[in-house]
């Protein structure tokens, strides 16, 4: 790995939020971890702002996850430039939109478009990375984390639950198949996390405060509730820890 110490880290969707904390969380550890994403300035800032006195620890490439042409040469890239194996799969890239695909006044062809945007973006683009990446995660001790929403077991945004939903599907089918190679691979569930985009300046100061008062906790979550428990998830600790979804929501949802 270029001379250089520590995991190689693969984290989509790292240019804001959950997944540039995780990034950050992961460099502060002492490992190589590359940024991708599908806007390039996003990417280039943070690697930039993450990397300050570690910029050799830290890559980005602009990468459509749901695109496979764009992750089979992200993958050839990561070969040539970073490591010849991956140590740790971070798939976060993913969102939805408020959708009106299933008012009375949408269409058919409406509802599709929809659809099939939201299963791309959170749920097809981690199948993509994991199938290019495979050949490359170490045996043992790979290890692939997805995250996923508590929309996957209580609902929320239709077709945005839905692909959260097939994301923990797909974790369990992965960790069955893969636990043999020594490969380990978990999902968490956040709830309301601000100092993301998906929330962010987005949700209503009342629906904040309404999520807030059904969380037992009696708090949202940061970016970096997230990113620690990417890195319990990561971490040789969790080793015996395959096919879970760790629920990371401040009780919210209670794990099921």
């Amino acid at each position: 790995m270029n001379g250089l110490t520590g995991r190689a880290v693969v984290i989509t969707g790292a240019g804001t939020g959950i997944g540039r904390s995780t990034a950050a969380a992961f460099v502060a550890n002492g490992d190589v971890v590359v940024l991708t994403g599908r806007r390039s300035d996003v990417l280039s800032r943070a690697a930039n702002e993450i990397g300050r006195g570690e910029s050799d620890r830290v890559w980005w490439r602009q990468c459509d996850v749901s695109d496979p042409v764009q992750v089979d040469a992200f993958a050839v890239w990561f070969t040539r430039r970073v490591s010849d194996a991956l140590d740790v799969l971070v798939n976060n890239a993913g969102g939805g939109t408020p959708s009106a695909a299933m008012s009375p006044g949408a269409t058919t062809a409406e509802a599709a478009g929809y659809a099939q945007a939201m299963l791309a973006t959170n749920l097809v683009g981690a199948y993509l990375m994991v199938h290019a990446f495979r050949p490359l995660l170490r045996r043992p001790g790979g290890r692939i984390v997805n995250i996923s929403s508590i929309a996957a077991f209580r609902g929320g945004g239709d077709m945005y639950s839905a692909a959260k939903a097939g994301l923990v599907g797909l974790t369990y089918s992965l960790a069955r198949e893969l636990g043999p190679e020594g490969i380990t691979v978990n999902a968490i569930a956040p709830g309301l996390v601000l100092g993301t985009e998906f929330f962010g300046p987005r949700i209503a100061e009342e629906r904040r405060r309404r999520i807030i008062a059904e969380t037992p906790a009696g708090r949202s979550g940061e970016p970096a509730d997230i990113a620690a428990a990417v890195r319990y998830l990561a971490s040789p600790d969790a080793s015996f820890v395959t096919g879970e979804v760790l629920h990371v929501n401040g009780g919210q949802v209670f794990g099921r």
